[in-house]
């Protein structure tokens, strides 16, 4: 249960309901929510306890929610939630974003060349992975720590907004500096430290579905974040493991409008590995933004034969010019914009 206090009350109104609910047996957590100062009643079993505190001073409601995502949900929040970037950028608003680059950080020659081709077409923030989880430890795993220096100076370079993925709780203070954007990749979803972390950041989280993960695991994920007082997530579709082989995975475009109902916070998609097929993501993007989405991740390389991970699913800066001139018609059949 959450207690909903009015616009104009005061912080001693604010310490007195606390007292109270405290003298009740009940734990309180403050919350940001859409207008007021909330305040989230931890109950355990007292579920009437709290119902006396709705007669105190400054208190303008008490608000139950039903999900097990609360402070995710639509239930919580009526109004969607827009990321606010540095630049003016947003995720949430009538702007869809994009969000590309390469699957891996390898050099700053590569990194830069393909930022600058990205930017001129229109992404105005830079996908760029210096740590990279593999299924073979023999596989390329991303060039670590040194990778920042990389950012920083393409970020320097271009002006454009940066995210790379994060997948230890000790990353999170490591890598802050650096990016404008924290991501926490589909096999870390469940990484629950690594949440309570990224949750306790100021940096905006890019979340991504876990390989299996249902609607309502991701959104219990994001709970995590939430939790801690970090309001900025972003989900983000990429695709779960099926028993269709033709695809790398598949794409759960149901998860876009149903998340929409569910929650407040926006979602974008990854088409790169939700299909793992060039040829699939420009359909699969068009499909995307139709279907809700708020934004798109596409990786992108200057030379995809070349790359050191994710070769197969990556396009090139000229593919990606031309996909995103192919986006805007259905960006503005949708009441939306690129």
């Amino acid at each position: 249960m959450f207690v909903v206090m009015k616009r104009e009350a005061s912080a001693e109104q604010v310490r007195g309901v606390r007292n109270a609910a405290e003298r009740l047996g009940l734990k309180t957590k403050p919350v940001h929510g859409d207008r007021q100062v909330v305040m989230d009643l931890l109950e355990d079993g007292q579920s009437q306890s709290g119902e006396s505190l709705g007669t105190l001073e400054g208190v303008q409601l008490l608000l139950r929610v039903s999900k097990q995502f609360k402070l995710a949900s639509r239930e919580f929040r009526k109004a969607d939630t827009v990321i606010r970037l540095p630049g003016g950028v947003e995720i949430g608003g009538r702007e869809i974003a994009l969000i590309a680059g390469p699957c891996s950080v390898e050099s700053l020659e590569q990194l830069l060349e393909t930022a600058r081709g990205v930017k001129q077409a229109g992404a105005k923030i830079l996908r760029g992975s210096i740590f990279k989880p593999r299924t073979s430890p023999y596989d390329f795993q991303g060039i670590g720590l040194k990778g920042l220096q990389i950012l920083e100076a393409v970020k320097e370079e271009t002006g454009m907004l940066v995210e790379t993925e994060v997948m230890h709780p000790d990353h999170v203070r490591q890598v802050e500096p650096f990016v404008d954007m924290l991501r926490i990749g589909s096999r870390n979803m469940h990484n629950f430290d690594l949440l309570k972390e990224a949750g306790r950041s100021e940096k905006p989280v890019i979340l991504k579905r876990g390989l299996s993960a249902t609607v309502n695991e991701l959104l219990l994920a994001a709970e995590y974040i939430l939790n801690e007082g970090n309001p900025n997530v972003v989900l983000c579709e990429r695709g779960i493991r099926t028993f269709m082989t033709e695809t790398r995975n598949t794409l759960d475009l149901n998860c876009v409008p149903l998340i929409k109902q569910l929650s407040h916070l926006p979602i974008i998609v990854d088409p790169s590995h939700g299909t793992g097929n060039p040829d699939l993501i420009a359909p699969l993007s068009k499909a995307g933004i139709a279907a809700g989405a708020d934004g798109l991740m596409i990786e992108v390389h200057r030379n995809p034969k070349e790359a050191l991970s994710d070769a197969h699913q990556q396009i090139t800066p000229e593919k990606f010019a031309r996909l995103v001139n192919e986006l805007k018609p259905v960006a503005h059949a949708v009441g939306r914009e690129l």
